[in-house]
Parts: C-alpha cells; structure tokens; sequence
C-alpha cells in the first residue's frame, strides 16, 4: 500500500482495517478455509511451553489470538490495535466470553507501545507485522517491551516457493481472494493490499535476518501449509 493524497501507510492501514472490521473475522476463516485457526493454535502451542504470565498481543484485532491465549491461565494480557473498530468488536467477543478481567485491549500504536520496557513474557502478533509503517521501529519496540528472557512470537504470511503448489496460490492469492474480498468487505482495497503487501514482506531466511539485527536472540522460523505463512520466534 503506497502512501496517496498525504496518507501515510499508517493512516491508510487503520482507515482499511475500520472499513472491514465487521467481516474480518468471517473473511479470515471464509478465504483460509479454516486453516488460520490451526496455525493460531500452533503459536499458542509454542507460547504454552514459556514463561507467559503477562502477554501482549499487538495488532490484537477482533481478539483470537488474546481468546486462545487466555486458555493458558495468564497473569494478564494486554492487547493493542491502531483500529478502533476491531478493538470495539473485540470487547464484545471478551463480554460474551466473561474474559474483560483477563484481557485489556485498547486503541494503540505498535511502534510507540505505551508499555515500560521490560514488562511482558511474552510478545505476541498474528498477521500484524506486514502492517508496520516502519517495521524495524515495530520490533525495537516489541523487544523494548519483552522482560530479560522473554518471547516474540511472530504469526504471519509467507510466500510458497515450491511448484506447482506456488503457482496454484499465487493464482488463488492474487485474482480469487481479492474478488471474494471485495465482494464480501465492500472494500476496493483490502484484500488488493493483503496480496501486495505479503508479496513483498521480508518471509523466511530473510525475516529471521532482521529479527537477529533487531537484537532477537535464536531467531527461528517453522514454515505452515507449504509456506504460505511462518511463525517466527526470538528471545531477548
């Protein structure tokens, strides 16, 4: 998404993610059939085995990440979105769920956390990273707010590079998807910008890269689905 008219990335990204936010959740599982529960469940399944009393889920959006988290027993979790729209969805989904005393979500920057450093066990985001008008200032500041030890767990896409397999998505990813997306959101943009912006995302080898020069100690990647997204993981 390229900046148009004086809109920053930024600017560009809350206005899209307000527009959709009532068919978020149904288009993620509609057009992933499903498969986006099981790679939350994998990130949640590394997380369980760390220190993970205090948790926070950056670009928390309607909440499934900070939900399946809560089935950890945390001490807290506190979750962060720059759209309004998605925090205000998610606070009825915790309402129906009785979860408000365990999860605290709010409108907010992920490259300007309002978090004291070394604060959380564990830092976590699904599908938020690509979203980063500055990405190197987004992971400072994950790794600011980690505790000495503490995890980032990274959910995001990928891209395929095995055929025919990488052939049949890019097709799926850059023509069926959009349409569906379009069709359903009521967005022009959405699901255009959701191609774009994770074929040219740093994925694999490279993301590792910049998580280590980021200062992320063991930084790893586990390839999910033939590639088409990556859970990323580093230490402070």
């Amino acid at each position: 998404m390229e900046p148009v008219a004086g809109k920053t990335k930024k600017t560009m990204v809350r206005q899209m993610f307000n527009n959709i936010a009532p068919r978020y959740d149904f288009l993620n599982h509609f057009l992933s059939a499903g498969i986006d529960r099981m790679w939350r469940r994998k990130a949640i399944g590394i997380i369980k085995a760390h220190a993970h009393e205090k948790i926070l889920d950056i670009a928390t959006g309607t909440g499934d990440m900070a939900i399946l988290a809560s089935k950890l027993n945390p001490e807290l979790i506190k979750g962060i979105d720059i759209a309004a729209q998605m925090i205000e969805l998610q606070k009825k989904k915790l309402a129906k769920r009785n979860l408000q005393h365990l999860i605290e979500p709010q409108v907010g920057d992920a490259e300007n956390l309002p978090f004291a450093e070394n604060t959380f066990d564990i830092v976590m985001t699904a599908f938020g990273v690509r979203n980063f008008e500055n990405l190197e200032k987004g992971l400072a500041e994950m790794y600011r707010v980690l505790k000495p030890g503490g995890l980032a767990v990274i959910l995001e896409f990928s891209n395929p590079r095995s055929a025919p397999f990488k052939q049949l998505y890019d097709f799926y990813f850059s023509t069926i998807l959009p349409w569906v997306g379009r069709q359903v959101s009521k967005d022009k943009e959405a699901y255009t910008y959701l191609h774009d912006s994770v074929t040219v995302f740093p994925s694999g080898k490279e993301f590792v890269r910049i998580l280590s020069k980021a200062g992320f100690k063991n930084p790893h990647s586990i390839a999910l689905t033939l590639g088409i997204a990556s859970i990323y993981t580093g230490e402070k």
